[in-house]
């Protein structure tokens, strides 16, 4: 509550404004059934019409006048709504961008999704229902039995023994709902999953024909997400007919008293009239509430979950100023590294060290470690074991503009952003001119396919760079990380999409560059690192052969199995010559 009181706090004369108006609406409901009491016991039973008509006007204007406030007070809520959502959907993006990779893996990308925006958008109705109706409601059904008992204080007490009944249905189904709708969130989450890695990977299903497996995996998805909504709806549905039911017989039970008060002579047919009236404003707004109390309830646990999102905090602690550096390069010493929920060591015990400048080579088999390893380093993971340093330091003990300033990756998946090719280069100096970046692209390769271009810089790029071919998605995110000069450069496994030819001009433009960043290479292809300063070999997160490529022919059979796989021995070229 303290949270949702934060973010209304630009919006206190909102928040204020739009449940008085409500209540003034209130106010002048509440006065109608006793105008209409007056007119009919003075003006309908004397034949008074100056009477009947004057009343009438009073009966206009308090509608004029409710209909006003009620219209002022849904703006004002309205706006306090709408600006509660957005600058807790602000906070929110923001939050998740300062995350690290370990609390990302951990939540899920399809559940910050869902929590972004559906969850964000229940608890902005949530707001504004309550602002509208929370204090409204609870106003007229006290102010309806207390006007009754201004009338009749024997009828009014059917009002004190109907409240609390309808109080009880209400907050008991409230309290049995709530739980439910947030398994609804979480089967939406699943289902939101399932979707947008179906739609991601679209090209993989329909390559494997495997669209109808998928159609009922969603279906499965789906029909948990519809059970547990129809369970959740049904028991909420409850209220109204359980509310009308009790409503009913209570306005029959006035009836019945009243009428043989009437018979009495100590109740006019007026005062019947406005009896039944307040009986029915309280029907109403109970149902009104009730719809409130649902609302509510799916919007508080919708924010339950957004808490969730937002009392997670950062693992990685940056210091706030660097420490005094030693020497230059990078280098591990006896590092390890175990995800997160992980029962084994994705990378044990690595030890290494890459002068400034060097060139540094990383083979492996698949899944055996060389993107984790290189990930250690810009911090995207923390070592569980072991120092990674940078010049010397730590990188726990850098900050976290330093490592950014540094250190420039190219992930191994290409992503570009919608906009135009400037706008995606300039993320990695956003003061860069066109002929830094024109620079970068020459160094990257990817100079004349961008000159091809009728706009050049300004081609326009779709999100995901779908409008672009693998190799040039990747030509140009080599591109964004040289705009930035790095003084350390990773390119995780991104020149595959490269043939041969340009990926060894890459590696030729990058090493020409004047005081050259240190630069590691993660590839599957021995020819990419061969001429590498120095290879490390992994296999099954252990460093298995470290030195050059010849020493590492003769030394390690991993990289030998992986190097003759890739090439051809000469005495089996000799032998398939002689064959043809």
């Amino acid at each position: 509550m303290k949270r949702i009181g934060y973010y209304l706090k630009n919006y206190k004369k909102e928040s204020v404004l739009g449940p008085l108006f409500k209540m003034l609406e209130a106010f002048f409901d509440l006065l109608v059934p006793l105008v209409m009491a007056k007119m009919i016991d003075v003006g309908i039973s004397n034949g008074d019409q100056p009477y009947i008509i004057k009343m009438s006007l009073l009966l206009i204007l308090l509608a004029i006048v409710g209909l006003s406030c009620s219209v002022t007070a849904q703006f004002f809520a309205a706006k306090a709504a709408v600006g509660f959502a957005t600058g807790l959907r602000h906070d929110m993006f923001k939050h998740i961008q300062g995350l690290g990779y370990t609390e990302l893996d951990k939540v899920g990308t399809s559940t910050l999704i869902t929590r972004m925006t559906s969850d964000v958008n229940q608890v902005q109705n949530g707001v504004n229902m309550c602002l509208r109706l929370l204090l409204r409601s609870p106003f007229i059904v006290f102010g309806a039995m207390i006007s009754a008992f201004t009338i009749d204080g024997d009828a009014a007490l059917i009002f004190v023994v109907t409240i609390p009944v309808l109080a009880a249905i209400v907050y008991g189904i409230m309290f049995i709902t709530m739980p439910m709708y947030k398994k609804v969130q979480a089967s939406l989450d699943t289902v939101l999953g399932r979707t947008r890695e179906n739609l991601t990977g679209v090209r993989v299903i329909r390559a494997f024909n495997k669209e109808s497996h998928e159609i009922e995996a969603f279906e499965e998805e789906n029909e948990a997400l519809n059970v547990n909504q129809r369970l959740a709806g049904r028991i909420s549905g409850l209220t109204n007919p359980m509310t009308y039911v009790v409503v009913n017989l209570a306005t029959a039970w006035l009836l019945y008293v009243s009428g043989i008060q009437i018979d009495a002579g100590d109740l006019t047919q007026g005062q019947l009239i406005a009896m039944v009236n307040y009986m029915t404003q309280i029907l109403i707004e109970l149902v009104k509430l009730a719809n409130l109390i649902v609302t509510l309830t799916k919007a508080m646990a919708c924010f339950d979950r957004i808490e969730n999102v937002l009392e997670m905090q950062n693992e990685m602690e940056y210091v706030k100023e660097d420490e005094a550096a030693k020497d230059a390069g990078v280098s591990f010493q006896n590092v390890s590294l175990t995800y997160n929920m992980a029962g084994d060591a994705s990378l044990q015990n690595i030890t290494f060290s890459a002068p400034k400048g060097s060139i540094v080579g990383v083979i492996g088999g698949t899944g055996s470690g060389k993107s984790s390893l290189v990930n250690l380093i810009p911090r995207f993971y923390d070592a569980t074991k072991g120092e990674v340093l940078i010049d010397g330091v730590n990188v726990k003990n850098l900050t976290k503009d330093t490592l950014q300033e540094k250190i420039g990756v190219v992930p191994q998946k290409s992503l570009l952003f919608a906009g135009t090719i400037r706008d995606n280069l300039r993320w990695g100096n956003e003061n860069a001119t066109d002929e830094e970046l024109w620079e970068a692209l020459r160094i990257s390769q990817g100079e004349e396919f961008v000159k091809s271009k009728p706009n050049q810089l300004d081609e326009m790029v779709e999100q995901g760079g779908k409008n672009f071919s693998g190799g040039q998605r990747q030509r140009l995110t080599i591109a964004r990380a040289m705009v930035k000069k790095p003084e350390i450069l990773i390119l995780d496994d991104s020149a595959s999409a490269l043939d041969f030819a340009t990926d060894a001009a890459l590696r030729k433009a990058i090493s020409s560059i004047e005081n050259p960043p240190t630069m590691f290479i993660v590839s599957q292809r021995a020819s990419s690192i061969q001429f590498a300063d120095q290879i490390i070999v992994l296999d099954d997160g252990e460093c298995v052969g470290l030195g050059t490529h010849d020493k590492l022919l003769e030394t390690c059979e991993t990289y030998k199995e992986i190097y003759d796989s890739q090439f051809e021995k000469p005495e089996d070229m000799l032998a398939r010559e002689a064959k043809a």
